[in-house]
């Protein structure tokens, strides 16, 4: 059976040193890994999802306007 992957916990994935875009993922301020950034992990991507799909995230309107 094939090991479990932990991308997380992987150095070669880390986003950081030359030429590269560095920052902390947006959940939990933890290095972004190559395959899923912004992000440090799928479950950090996961959580951003529910967020946006539960309406966490809203996107300010202009005053005044109506559905």
């Amino acid at each position: 059976m094939p090991e479990a992957s932990n991308d997380n916990h992987q150095p070669g994935n880390r986003i950081g040193g030359t030429g590269e875009k560095s920052g902390k993922c947006p959940i939990c301020d933890q290095k972004p890994v190559v395959r899923y950034r912004p992000f440090c992990s799928k479950r950090c991507a996961d959580v951003d999802l529910g967020r946006w799909l539960g309406e966490r995230y809203v996107i300010p309107t202009a005053a005044g306007e109506s559905d």
